[in-house]
């Protein structure tokens, strides 16, 4: 289903769509982008995997994400995971959390940047203090108690 503009958006796209190929198949992941309790968990959860544990280390098996990585830029990269782990806190915000949660996990994103801007120290400072894994947490919370709907049975 292409348009004038391209493929449409909004999924997985691909597969079979006919016999003949209209060229290069665009496979993305789509986010939901609703604002009710599931919507926002999704986002958090996905942004939190992004930031933190995106990737693993060969040999030694240790997750690390973005955060780390763009933190290796000096300045710059401390701006950049700054911002990305306002976004979980403004998605708290939306939620309804309350101030005393938001200002934890303002205090978590806070203290990650002041300890990213050392350097040498505050690249090493970002396998062991993960803010935005707090931050989830933080939230999950929150959603559990208030919005039990949103829970995801794992097994």
């Amino acid at each position: 289903m292409n348009g004038p503009d391209g493929p449409q958006s909004g999924g997985f796209t691909g597969g079979s769509q006919g016999a003949a190929n209209d060229g290069p198949q665009v496979m993305g992941l789509a986010l939901p982008t609703g604002t009710d309790p599931v919507s926002i968990r999704a986002r958090v959860e996905a942004m939190e995997l992004l930031l933190e544990r995106s990737f693993r280390i060969p040999g030694v098996n240790v997750p690390i994400g973005l955060d780390a990585l763009i933190g290796l830029i000096p300045v710059l990269g401390d701006i950049v995971t700054t911002a990305m782990g306002a976004y979980l806190v403004w998605e708290a915000r939306n939620l309804g959390l309350s101030k005393w949660h938001l200002t934890r996990m303002g205090a978590n994103v806070a203290f990650d940047t002041a300890i990213g801007l050392l350097p040498v120290v505050g690249d090493a400072a970002d396998f062991v203090f993960r803010s935005n894994t707090r931050n989830l947490r933080i939230i999950k919370k929150h959603l559990d108690k208030h919005h039990p709907e949103t829970r995801i049975i794992e097994g």
